[in-house]
Parts: structure tokens; C-alpha cells; sequence
């Protein structure tokens, strides 16, 4: 038995398909399917039922599957012993970050970060919060970069800033003749763009501008991304919410279109979780530097008139 097998038969848990998990591992179908064979040979049991579509594990299966996660996050915690003593930034770091801030904070440090540090390798995947929490909980990234909500306290946290959420409104909309919006304004507002739910960013201002619900407003546009519903107002209809750093890619145009919320200001607070149980501080310390040290300093501290969402 080998951590490579190992690594085999949790990349087909994943995928739940021979094609794609050998994809994932860059390897041939034919090399990880005879890998997993000698697995299953050696412990004389099916760890795969290959009768169902998609691939699903055996009940025993799922069980060494389970024990197979925990031996490879034990082995990768041997590996950043030695590094978090070398304080060596080296190695491969995996972060999942929401698609509500990797546009607009990825540019700000990430190249840079690559070319300091070209010995790390840094995986970035977009990924709600849930999904997060489930593959930090199932060790397939090393750290999330999301903004704070309730139910994060079996994580460590670390602040990294604090953004305001900026209305964004269509010269056509009532309330582009306003030069400061109010929850009030907004609650009512007919042609509101929102992101799907799921999205913390959504249940925030939702909950901030006292919208029971899309349904409770005048009329609430789901699915879709920041940025489509960006182009939809600068097309002409509706609004919607954006980031303060989504403000700073704005060309002189597309500013006339972004208005402030009266105080106090909804803010949501940057975060970056790891498990308890995270070796690599140093190499954690460095990359909250490198974020912080890429955002203006007035977004380093709650400042007076904002209120936390």
C-alpha cells in the first residue's frame, strides 16, 4: 500500500469516474485503475462499485476512504513540520476564496506573490462559503478567504480587511438623482439585481436593507454573477451591490454610476480560516501581510459609520 494509492482512490471518491480522477492526477485511466486493483487486491476487498453510474465507494470502501484522508492530511503535516521549522516558503498552499472577492483582490497581490516566492505554488479555487468549510473539513485546501459569518468558530481566524458594499445604479433607475442610497431606497427599489442564494454577499445586504426575501421585494433577479448584473446597469436597468475594491477596477464612467450607503455603511469583514490543527504559520503569517499590505490602510480597521453586515 502506497500514499499514491491512496491519493488514487480518493480522487475517484471525488469525481465518482476513473476518467476524471486520472485526469486530476495526471496519470493514464489504464495506471490508476491497475493501482487501485492492487489496492483492492492487497486488502482483498471492492473498494469501488463499478456497476453504478456515477462510480460509487462500497460500504468498506468508505471506511478506508475516511481512514485514507486522515493518513494523507497526517502525511502532508510531516512535510510542513520540517518546512514551519526552515520557516521555508516553499511547497504547495491551497485556498479557496469566494467569487465575490477573488476578481477584484487575486490581482492586487497575487502576481506579485508568485514572483517573490516562485518556489510556492499557491492553488486558488473559487468556492462558496459552504464548500469551504466541507473541503477545509475534508482537508483538499489549506486555508478559505471569505468574509464573516456565524458557525466559523471550530476555525482559526484571522482578520485580513474590511470592505464596504457600494451601490451600484443604471442612469435610467430613480435612484441615480440620489448621491447617497438608504436601506429604505434599495428595499423598494423595482429592478434589483441579486446574486443567487447561497451567496453570502447576498444574505448580507438582504439582511441589511430588511428584505424578508426576493420574493418580498418589488422584483429580485437571481442567478448570474457580479459582473453580468455590472453590464445589465450600465446597459441601462436596475441596480445592485459591489465591493469597495470592485470600485477601484472602475474606469472615471463606470464610477459616475457607484453610490455610497448612508451611514452606518455596510462592511463586511475579510477573513482567512484555516483548521486548529494548521502547521505552516509562517508561511500563514506572510500571506496576510501580502494581502494586507495590497488594500489601502483605511480598509485595515472598522471605521466609524460602518457597520458590520
Amino acid at each position: 500500500m502506497t500514499l499514491q494509492q491512496l491519493e488514487y482512490i480518493l480522487a475517484v471518491d471525488r469525481y465518482r469516474h476513473f476518467g476524471k480522477a486520472a485526469e486530476a492526477c495526471n496519470v493514464t485511466q489504464p495506471t490508476l485503475s491497475a493501482m487501485i486493483g492492487k489496492l483492492e487486491e492487497e486488502l482483498n476487498a471492492k473498494l469501488f462499485d463499478r456497476n453504478q453510474q456515477p462510480i460509487c465507494p462500497t460500504p468498506i470502501g468508505g471506511q478506508v476512504i475516511s481512514q485514507a484522508r486522515q493518513v494523507l492530511q497526517q502525511a502532508d503535516s510531516i512535510k510542513d513540520i520540517v518546512a514551519e521549522e526552515k520557516q521555508s516558503i516553499t511547497g504547495i498552499f491551497r485556498v479557496g476564496i469566494l467569487p465575490t472577492i477573488a476578481p477584484y483582490l487575486l490581482p492586487r497581490f497575487f502576481p506579485q506573490l508568485m514572483t517573490k516566492y516562485p518556489a510556492l505554488d499557491i492553488r486558488v479555487r473559487e468556492m462558496k462559503t459552504h464548500e469551504i468549510k466541507e473541503a477545509l473539513i475534508r482537508g483538499d485546501i489549506d486555508a478559505g478567504i471569505l468574509a464573516t459569518i456565524e458557525g466559523l468558530e471550530e476555525y482559526t481566524q484571522t482578520t485580513l480587511f474590511y470592505e464596504k458594499y457600494m451601490g451600484y445604479v443604471s442612469r435610467e433607475d430613480a435612484l441615480f438623482s440620489k448621491e447617497i442610497l438608504r436601506t429604505s431606497d434599495v428595499a423598494t427599489s423595482k429592478d434589483l439585481w441579486l446574486l443567487d442564494e447561497g451567496h453570502c454577499f447576498r444574505d448580507q445586504m438582504i439582511r441589511f436593507c430588511q428584505m424578508k426575501s426576493s420574493q418580498t421585494s418589488q422584483l429580485a433577479y437571481n442567478l448570474g454573477s457580479m459582473e453580468t448584473f455590472m453590464r445589465m446597469v450600465e446597459s441601462g436597468k436596475g441596480i445592485t451591490f459591489i465591493p469597495e475594491l470592485a470600485v477601484m477596477q472602475l474606469t472615471d464612467q463606470q464610477k459616475e454610476l457607484v453610490r455610497p450607503f448612508a451611514i452606518p455603511t455596510p462592511t463586511r469583514e475579510l477573513i482567512l480560516i484555516t483548521n486548529k490543527h494548521f502547521i505552516r504559520q509562517s508561511l500563514l503569517e506572510m500571506i496576510v501581510k501580502e494581502i494586507q499590505d495590497s488594500v489601502p490602510k483605511t480598509m485595515l480597521k472598522l471605521g466609524a459609520g460602518q457597520a458590520l453586515v
